[in-house]
């Protein structure tokens, strides 16, 4: 069985956009260290978040790096949800 990021089960704290972090989160600190620019910790909690979406390619591949480091594949990627929409609303 695979395991993989959910979309229904992302935290809120989730800057809006392509990455986020679901309750799979450990607080291992991988994607914090990664990807700096784009995770912080929720203390309260004890679990990442995406604090800012990629900005730069540099930031994207940080963030790619990251979700591919994630020891419990808590982080997920909706670029393909994303682009849809986007070409939705532009046309």
């Amino acid at each position: 069985m695979e395991i993989m990021a959910s979309a229904n089960e992302k935290f809120t704290d989730n800057a809006p956009g392509r990455f986020y972090v679901d309750s799979n989160c450990i607080d291992c600190d991988v994607c914090r260290d990664t990807a700096p620019s784009n995770f912080r910790r929720n203390d309260c909690g004890a679990y990442s978040y995406v604090y800012k979406q990629p900005e730069t390619e540099d930031e994207l591949r940080l963030c790619i790096e990251a979700m591919n480091a994630c020891p419990v594949e808590a982080i997920g990627d909706d670029a393909e949800e994303v682009m849809y929409l986007q070409k939705s609303i532009a046309a």
